[in-house]
Order: structure tokens, then C-alpha cells, then sequence
């Protein structure tokens, strides 16, 4: 598992782990039932805290990406299609709140913004 760090991002290291996770999951890189790095051992590798990586841990526990258990680790939950498909669309709606956004901002009539999503859909 290849996590990458930029000290230049503006997102936490935690969440840029969280992140780059769930899109190896999502994009079936990690599957079901497959370990993940010790915390220790992910920690010594990103050169970062065992603490960032347990509050990463965390919480990709509690959004059901990752099962913990104690004493064997932590392992890709089994994942639905609907709880992906719910993830891939709240995605979507916040790129879509900022092209939303940029259009506006910028005088960009609707029906444009549409057109310009329907092309990208249809490709």
C-alpha cells in the first residue's frame, strides 16, 4: 500500500491518509478481508506519529472502510455497493458545489454548466 504525504497540502496528514485509502479501497487496489499496515509500521514508513495514523485508523473504522481487530490488526471491511455508491456521490456533489460555485462567481449561465457536465458524462 502506497500512501503518499504533502506538507504543502492544506488537508491534515491524517486526512490525506484517510483519503488516499478509501480511494484504494473504492477503486478495489485493497480488498475486502485484506490487512493493512501496523500502525507502527505505516507510521516509520510515512516518517510521521503513531498518533496520526490511529486517529486516520479511526476514522476510517468509524465511516466502515476498516475493521480493527485487537491483537491481529486492521483489515478492508467488507464494503456494499450502496455505502460506495453513497461515498462516490457525496464526492461528486462537493465537485459540483464548486463548479456550482466558480459559475456563478463568474457569470456562467446554468445551461452552459449543464451542457459542459452532459459532454463530460456522455464521454
Amino acid at each position: 500500500m502506497e500512501i503518499l504525504i504533502s506538507n504543502s497540502s492544506d488537508k491534515p496528514i491524517y486526512e490525506q491518509i484517510c483519503i488516499q485509502v478509501k480511494s484504494l479501497i473504492m477503486n478495489g487496489t485493497l480488498t475486502a478481508g485484506e490487512a493493512l499496515p501496523s500502525m507502527r509500521a505505516l507510521a516509520r514508513d510515512l516518517h510521521i506519529s503513531v498518533i496520526t495514523v490511529q486517529r486516520a485508523y479511526e476514522d476510517l473504522t468509524r465511516d466502515g472502510f476498516i475493521e480493527t481487530v485487537s491483537g491481529k490488526g486492521s483489515f478492508v471491511a467488507a464494503q456494499n455497493k450502496e455505502f460506495i455508491q453513497e461515498e462516490q456521490l457525496r464526492i461528486a456533489e462537493e465537485l459540483l458545489l464548486k463548479a456550482a460555485q466558480i459559475g456563478r462567481a463568474h457569470g456562467i449561465a446554468y445551461e452552459k454548466m449543464a451542457e459542459i457536465l452532459k459532454l463530460f458524462y456522455e464521454e
